[in-house]
């Protein structure tokens, strides 16, 4: 026969309460240390696997928030070129704009007067472009100019004060083909040898004659290379504005883009398109000694025209420049609305997460001090149901 303690129904119930108290008491113990009211699927299985798949979200988006934050950089790194490249732009009209307004003249009264002893066949150049004019035997110098003038297309040609010899008087580079057309005309050879006329590129002609000056040639020509030094500058900037190995400024393939996911399954997006913006995008050509296709030496901003026609590619330049900023400036507000948006939903899903399984420390904190006075008022209720039985043991004595 086995034995065993028996206690009383008020011993064992205090025994109990004692009991349950200490299993609070461990529990609110552990909220306080651990901070959470759920820490496992055991203390609340829906709570707990919620809260799990917010934080799961929660990290991917802020992943992507990071390269959300770098298609941010690399269109401010293209945006910032774009503003670059136009204070190029701008530079390369003010170059223009002073070539255009450097006057090219061409002066100088023949040596010699006029005798048209033989035919003579006269070729010259104006600003690059061929002009011949026939004097016949026995002309008189008034017959020579009219011919000149009606080939140079304007009055350049005249006679001095005494009226016997040639007075040139252009706006314009005038140059001879060759020292036959100088002395038939009454100026001296010129010096050079017949090689590409300086001016007049690719024209096999002497020097020009030591009795004409012409002025504004070089000045244009010095402003024409600086012209083409800046738009070396403009496609040497317009590469330099990458930002993590992407840019979107010199390369207008259609491959060429910048994509920006936005969730985590990637279903809303951005697709940024790059353009080129270098000298070649933007339609700006180099300043050489040819003037299309052909070599006529009409080029190095020697005419008015051609400087005109630079200044008109430089203003579809700026507008190309424009629209590029705006199109960039408005996909740079998507991400950063996006930015934000992300930002605060990755805060919504983590405070969502926190609500269902942080513990409130304040309650927790409360409910510690209560169940320590619940656990002292026990053992005094135990201790009062034992005297019950000291005093049958009193009574026995």
């Amino acid at each position: 026969m086995s034995s065993s303690v028996t206690l009383s129904a008020a011993t064992r119930q205090n025994l109990l309460s004692l009991q349950d108290t200490s299993a609070l008491t461990a529990t609110t113990q552990n909220r306080l240390a651990t901070g959470l009211k759920v820490s496992s699927a055991l203390d609340n299985p829906v709570n707990f696997f919620t809260a799990q798949s917010f934080n799961s979200r929660s990290g991917d988006l802020g992943a992507l928030l990071d390269s959300i934050s770098n298609g941010i950089q690399t269109i401010q790194a293209a945006n910032q070129g774009i503003t670059s490249i136009q204070k190029l732009i701008d530079s390369a009209k003010s170059t223009a704009n002073q070539a255009l307004s450097t006057q090219i003249t061409t002066t100088g009264t023949a040596a010699n007067d006029f005798t048209a002893t033989t035919n003579a066949t006269v070729t010259f150049y104006v600003n690059g472009a061929s002009k011949t004019a026939t004097i016949a035997t026995g002309d008189t110098i008034d017959t020579a100019i009219t011919a000149l003038n009606t080939q140079a297309g304007s009055t350049m040609f005249s006679k001095d004060t005494t009226g016997k010899k040639i007075v040139l008087n252009a706006s314009a580079a005038i140059e001879f083909a060759s020292t036959a057309g100088q002395t038939a005309l009454g100026f001296t050879a010129g010096t050079g040898s017949a090689t590409a006329n300086k001016y007049g590129a690719g024209n096999a002609a002497a020097s020009n004659s030591a009795n004409l000056t012409i002025s504004g040639v070089e000045t244009r020509n010095k402003l024409a290379e600086q012209y083409n030094s800046l738009l070396i500058q403009i496609t040497q900037l317009a590469k330099d504005s990458s930002f993590n190995g992407v840019n979107l400024i010199s390369n207008g393939d259609p491959s060429n883009k910048l994509h920006i996911a936005f969730n985590e399954r990637d279903t809303a997006n951005l697709d940024v398109q790059g353009q080129d913006l270098t000298a070649d995008g933007l339609d700006l050509d180099p300043i050489t000694g040819n003037s299309g296709s052909t070599v006529n030496g009409q080029g190095n901003f020697l005419l008015d025209a051609d400087i005109k026609g630079t200044l008109t590619s430089l203003t579809g330049a700026s507008d190309t420049l424009r629209t590029a900023s705006s199109t960039f400036g408005s996909n740079l507000s998507v991400v950063q609305n996006r930015q934000d948006f992300t930002k605060r939903l990755v805060n919504i899903l983590d405070t969502g997460a926190s609500n269902l399984t942080n513990a409130d420390l304040n309650e927790e904190a409360a409910n510690s001090q209560a169940l320590s006075t619940r656990q002292s008022l026990g053992i005094s209720a135990l201790s009062l149901a034992n005297q019950a039985q000291q005093g049958i043991l009193q009574l026995l004595r």
